[in-house]
């Protein structure tokens, strides 16, 4: 039974891994994916005036914790 699962993973599974592999690849640069890559990598700069976390409800919050 090891012989056979060994050349099973040495030749099939091997194949279908490096043509997950592909696929994926193809699948991250496909031409339309541009518009969510850029959206998702400009997500820290979204709070360009003020960042996140600096209204009056995270002041209180801060000034609640200093002994």
């Amino acid at each position: 039974m090891y012989t056979i699962l060994r050349e099973f993973a040495d030749s099939w599974f091997l194949l279908a891994m490096f043509a997950f592999f592909i696929g994926c690849i193809l699948w991250a640069f496909r031409p339309g994916s541009r518009k969510i890559h850029r959206d998702t990598a400009d997500i820290p700069f979204r709070n360009e005036d003020q960042p996140a976390g600096t209204g009056a409800s995270a002041r209180a919050h801060s000034e609640e914790a200093r002994p």
